[in-house]
């Protein structure tokens, strides 16, 4: 039940996000209750599909687990390596400097390192389903970034180096925070010694 749970949530979340991309039918949308209504039904599906995706993967952790593969315990320390620069991309598409002039899109490099990492550390079906499907979405919306006119995104002031260095400190507190505190008691697998 969780495992189907989990999809239905990645259907909703992605699927509203993969909206985003098709620009002709998300102008078609906001047209028809205008761009309040969009954004008020764009983050209720969102809340709604991540809501599902929590519940869905911890009751599949829980009840529903199906391995498919072992991966070697070195993955394990290289996904907890590549989750710092994921971090930090994250935080570089909001604290705008060199990080993002160069990537264009540190979120989604983010997203695609976070994905790919936790894909090497996880060889059940659930995780394989859950970064795969955040891992091909990342990969789809650059793409479909490239072929779009507009940049999709709210215009944020692009800094200079000092925001680079205040996204890398803001990164690095985040990374710890989900590390020790949040990955451990609310994913329920601690980071270190995992």
């Amino acid at each position: 039940m969780g495992l189907g749970v989990m999809i239905l949530g990645l259907v909703l979340f992605l699927g509203v996000h993969l909206l985003t991309t098709q620009r002709d039918l998300r102008a078609q949308v906001i047209a028809m209750g205008g761009e309040s209504a969009y954004k008020i039904g764009y983050a209720l599906v969102s809340a709604a599909g991540l809501a599902l995706i929590v519940w869905g993967f911890a009751n599949y952790r829980a009840t529903g687990w199906i391995d498919v593969w072992s991966p070697p315990t070195a993955f394990k320390h290289i996904t907890v390596a590549l989750m710092l620069p994921a971090v930090i991309l994250v935080v570089a598409s909001y604290v705008r400097g060199r990080i993002y002039t160069t990537l264009k899109h540190p979120m989604l490099a983010g997203v695609k390192l976070w994905a790919a990492a936790h894909l090497l550390a996880n060889g059940d079906l659930g995780s394989i389903i859950l970064f795969g499907s955040f891992l091909a979405w990342a990969v789809f919306d650059r793409i479909s970034l490239k072929r779009r006119a507009d940049p999709g995104a709210p215009p944020i002031p692009v800094g200079g180096p000092g925001n680079d260095l205040i996204a890398i400190a803001v990164g690095v507190v985040a990374y710890l925070a989900l590390a020790f505190a949040f990955h451990p008691v609310v994913i329920g697998v601690p980071v270190v010694g995992a």
